[in-house]
């Protein structure tokens, strides 16, 4: 099992271009959604949400906003990471609502309810700070699909270049409850893979014992 998912890191790569004639089934994109949507988050707030579009129109649209990159038009789903906002605040309820998942006595609920909001108390100060945090929990559910489509042998490529309130325009965002953190185009490479580099593990790697 190890070797297999050697193989499937071996595999990904930021792919520049797609073959736009192949599709990937809904079988196999669920399966890449499921592993986002199973991603661990801080507090379990799950604060993110995933738009998959298909749209050719709405992907060439959203090209334009992205740099004019190919990988966007040339994909067969591109899926627009969002981090949620309004979502991670104590006053909009999902908060509470998450955290009673746990079955919990009020008591315990209420514990956990002010750790949340003393812990985090700079970070709930504004909308920019939550912004901040949201996204960086949303790229653990981003390396977990594309890490999951490399392993049914899915390409992929993670995309920060792009005009960030253009795109959350084009896409009609209310940006009081969620923003774009990344966007993710998904489909099968039309060019070989180019050698992977990466730094020597002794060079990543130290232990501390």
């Amino acid at each position: 099992m190890n070797n297999e998912f050697s193989k499937a890191m071996e595999f990904r790569h930021a792919c520049k271009l797609f073959d736009a004639s192949k599709k990937i089934s809904k079988e196999d994109m669920n399966f890449i959604l499921e592993s986002g949507r199973k991603s661990p988050s801080s507090f379990g707030m799950e604060a993110w949400k995933f738009l998959v579009i298909t749209n050719e129109e709405l992907k060439a649209k959203l090209r334009l906003a992205c740099w004019n990159q190919a990988q966007i038009t040339s994909c067969s789903h591109l899926v627009v990471v969002l981090a949620g906002v309004d979502s991670a605040k104590v006053e909009s309820g999902e908060v509470e609502k998450r955290f009673s998942r746990r079955d919990m006595p009020q008591e315990s609920l209420d514990m956990y309810m002010g750790l949340y909001a003393s812990h985090l108390k700079d970070v709930l100060s504004s909308d920019e700070n939550i912004y901040a945090w949201t996204a960086k929990q949303s790229y653990i559910a981003a390396g977990n699909m594309m890490t999951a489509g490399a392993f049914i042998g899915v390409d992929s490529c993670p995309i920060e270049g792009f005009d960030k309130g253009r795109v959350e325009e084009i896409l009609e965002l209310d940006k009081t409850k969620h923003q774009l953190a990344m966007v993710l185009p998904f489909g099968y490479r039309i060019n070989p893979q180019p050698e992977q580099l990466r730094l020597s593990f002794e060079e990543i790697v130290e232990f501390i014992e």
